[in-house]
């Protein structure tokens, strides 16, 4: 399926407000409600959208940790890379894990409930022979800006 720019365009509105009604997105599109809705269909069969979540605010259910990781594994095989990825995707605590060129191997985002939580995560980890050579923690103090959407129509103009 190759994409025009209203499909662009329904996109990055949905990918801001998942609830929008369909009058409303055939609004912000300019295409009538029936158009609207078959190309949202046809976007969510093709996998452009692979579904729809609530944005919760963790603050309000209590204290959290963020933490970056940089990882280094000991070795670069295959094998290596595919016995990490298998661990990490085990612990529910990690929430992003980026693959990264440069003097590290992967970027790790954590959530936990406190430091001591995210240490007993890397001990595990580090305990569990699962390739890491060493690793380089970021404790995250403040996120002035987090943005859930990415600029679609920035990235891919039609």
């Amino acid at each position: 399926m190759k994409l025009d720019r209203i499909d662009i365009k329904i996109l990055y509105e949905l990918q801001k407000n998942g609830r929008i009604t369909n009058v409303e997105l055939a609004e912000l599109v300019n295409l009538s409600p029936s158009p609207c809705l078959m190309r949202v269909k046809k976007l969510q069969s093709e996998g452009y959208i692979e579904g729809y979540s609530a944005q919760i605010n963790v603050g309000k259910l209590g204290q959290t940790l963020t933490v970056f990781t940089e990882i280094t594994l000991k070795n670069h095989r295959q094998i290596d890379f595919a016995r990490f990825l298998a661990a990490i995707e085990k612990v529910d605590h990690v929430i992003e894990c980026h693959l990264v060129s440069g003097g590290y191997d992967y970027l790790l985002k954590f959530v936990t409930a406190g430091i001591g939580e995210y240490q007993t995560i890397m001990e595990r980890l580090t305990d569990m022979d699962v390739g890491i050579d060493k690793y380089f923690s970021f404790v995250v103090l403040k996120s002035p800006i987090v943005k859930v959407h990415m600029p679609l129509t920035s990235l891919f103009r039609m």
